[in-house]
């Protein structure tokens, strides 16, 4: 069984009654999202890369035949004209890192009906997941203001595969290292970690905990100073590194209570101990908002780790996202439905400076002063492009969000940048509505 099978079902239906009426000519379906979440200014595109490869390795195998037919409780005979299918089509897409707004497509695939329409909800589910996580890293990157922000949120994410994909959006949007082993060692990046709590409770007392822990470990050491009393754990932390000499590149996590309080406190403390040097690093439940509330505050952190919230973007798990049909063998269609209704044909987004956007059509010329957002990636199944780097994708999130209007950055009630259509599109739009009423709702005493 492959991956073709990670599908609804009604892909199947779908594409094998396609088959059967002999609708295989180009289709172009277009993922986008349709509006932002209340506290988004914009979002970060991700996942195609993900995307481009499962598209490259697609193949209904017999296995999947087999999984098919047993879904359907049909005979596996019946599911035998999906034997065989691999993806043979085209796919356009914003590089990863790219600030996209809502209503502009993600990513376009245009490739033989049945194709396009099985491999919707692969396609679905990870340009939508990875793209709302990237959105709300990179707020906390801006959040913190130019200090380091970490990933910790291996232990809570919605499994493990997820934890892999926040660690590397986290990299891509700024993040400066991560507590996941494995996502580290995968993408190249730094792995932080401290110690648990559990730790500092194994032991007599904290000073022994710490004297342990760095005497087992060469170099600058993080100890939590949370376990019993903040203050008094702080000024133990202080005599060990004092005690060994390890202050140097050494650092305290402070992990709950008043962070903002508890960081003016322990920051006096080292100070008094001879060891300015040593870093305050936070954690505890932050995300985008409680780090600005602290950097505001003043509060001497300078390192902020981030978890849960952050990895599975709590105020905001997911985004109204869609994958719809726009054009079928050279004819454009829409949806009509009431808050739903979708633009025809294939498109690009023009981007101007500022990231002041017009959505029109993928054959219009390139306006002047603007820059087209989706690149084709993948021509007859194949890479057409490199594969994208994660240096790369983060310049790009960098370039991109230092374009955005002050008001789009803000953590707290953004304003959030809006595209605007091209006179062609909207045309087309017009004209393909008027044929929909004439020819389909008319009969039937409809125009909605």
């Amino acid at each position: 069984m492959s991956d073709a099978t990670t599908t609804d079902l009604y892909e199947v239906t779908m594409a094998l009654s396609y088959l059967h009426e002999g609708m295989t000519q180009p289709a172009t379906f277009s993922c986008f999202v349709r509006a932002l979440p209340p506290e988004r200014g914009f979002l970060i595109a991700a996942g195609a890369e993900t995307v481009l490869d499962f598209l490259a390795g697609f193949t209904v195998g017999h296995e999947d035949v087999e999984v098919f037919a047993e879904a359907l409780q049909r005979p596996t005979r019946d599911l035998a004209p999906l034997l065989g299918m691999r993806f043979t089509g085209e796919v356009r897409a914003v590089p990863e890192g790219r600030v996209v707004l809502a209503g502009e497509p993600l990513l376009e695939i245009t490739a033989p009906l049945p194709q396009a329409q099985l491999v919707e909800s692969f396609v679905l589910n990870h340009l939508t997941h990875q793209t709302a996580i990237a959105s709300k890293c990179i707020r906390c990157v801006l959040a913190a203001r130019g200090r380091p922000v970490v990933d910790f949120s291996l232990r809570r994410t919605h499994g493990t595969a997820a934890a892999l994909q926040v660690a590397r959006l986290g990299a891509m949007t700024g993040f400066a290292g991560t507590s996941n082993v494995a996502a580290a060692h995968a993408e190249d990046l730094p792995a932080v970690g401290t110690m648990a709590h559990s730790y500092i409770e194994a032991f007599e007392d904290e000073e022994a905990a710490f004297t342990a822990f760095a005497l087992c470990h060469p170099g600058p050491v993080t100890f939590l100073v949370d376990t019993y009393d903040t203050e008094s754990g702080v000024a133990a932390a202080a005599r060990v590194l004092n005690g060994l000499g390890r202050g140097d590149g050494s650092a305290i996590r402070l992990d709950s209570g008043d962070l903002a309080e508890l960081a003016v406190r322990a920051r006096s403390i080292l100070d008094n101990a001879g060891l300015p040097q040593v870093r305050i690093i936070a954690s505890g439940g932050l995300d985008e908002c409680s780090v600005h509330d602290l950097v505001r505050a003043g509060a001497p952190i300078d390192v902020y780790a981030v978890g849960t919230r952050v990895g599975v973007s709590a105020d905001a798990p997911s985004l109204d996202s869609a994958y719809k049909l726009v054009a079928y063998d050279g004819r454009p269609v829409m949806k009509l439905s009431s808050a739903k209704m979708t633009a025809p044909g294939r498109k690009q987004v023009f981007r101007r400076p500022g990231c002041h956007d017009v959505i029109g059509l993928a054959d219009e010329p390139l306006p002047a002063g603007s820059t087209p957002l989706l690149e084709t990636l993948m021509r007859d199944g194949v890479r057409s492009a490199p594969r994208g780097r994660l240096p790369d994708a983060r310049r790009r999130v960098m370039a991109d969000v230092a374009e955005l209007p002050a008001t789009a950055r803000y953590i707290r009630s953004p304003h959030a940048v809006r595209p605007r259509m091209s006179k062609r599109l909207s045309a087309l739009t017009d004209r393909v509505r008027r044929r929909i009423e004439r020819e389909v709702l008319a009969p039937f005493g409809s125009h909605n």
